[in-house]
């Protein structure tokens, strides 16, 4: 269990995030088109995984926008960002702010990403989203770079992130 604040508020996680140099879970999220993906839909090659609670979020917003940007210039990995958002919302997010770089991923049909990564808030204003938190993945999904942020309200470290990708 993870300690993190909103806005000073302290709210927990269920677990932990994957650890650097351990093999990321597989998962099953749903994209904007309602088709179903995991982790092997992106076999080899490097993912950033940007975990928030809602696009629909000035910070969540932002680094969605930040993360886009090194997406274009590097088609060579990817970039998935998972949200409880419905996938229909989410859609329409990345169109209107033409964001067609990242992946946006839902957890639509279940909490079990948020759960077997250790990002579920279990208590406090956002129980049942996730907290914030960036990962790295290798070709091979063991975990790069790991994030969490202690403070939901702010952004990611872009710079250590984006170095570890590549």
């Amino acid at each position: 269990m993870a300690t993190i604040t909103l806005r000073g508020q302290t709210c927990h996680t269920n677990g932990e995030l994957p650890a650097v140099g351990s093999t990321a879970p597989d998962f099953q999220l749903t994209k904007s088109d309602l088709s179903d993906v995991s982790l092997a839909d992106f076999a080899g090659k490097k993912k950033l995984i940007s975990i928030v609670p809602s696009l629909d979020t000035p910070v969540c917003a932002a680094s969605t926008r930040t993360f886009n940007q090194h997406a274009e210039a590097h088609p060579e990995s990817v970039i998935l960002v998972v949200s409880a958002d419905l996938p229909f919302a989410q859609g329409r997010f990345c169109s209107s702010e033409n964001l067609d770089n990242v992946i946006s991923l839902s957890m639509m049909r279940s909490r079990d990403f948020a759960t077997d990564y250790g990002m579920l808030i279990v208590d406090g204003p956002l129980a049942g989203v996730t907290g914030r938190a960036v990962l790295v993945l290798d070709e091979n999904n063991q975990v790069m770079f790991s994030q969490l942020i202690p403070e939901i309200a702010q952004e990611p470290d872009y710079q250590s992130a984006l170095a570890v990708l590549g």
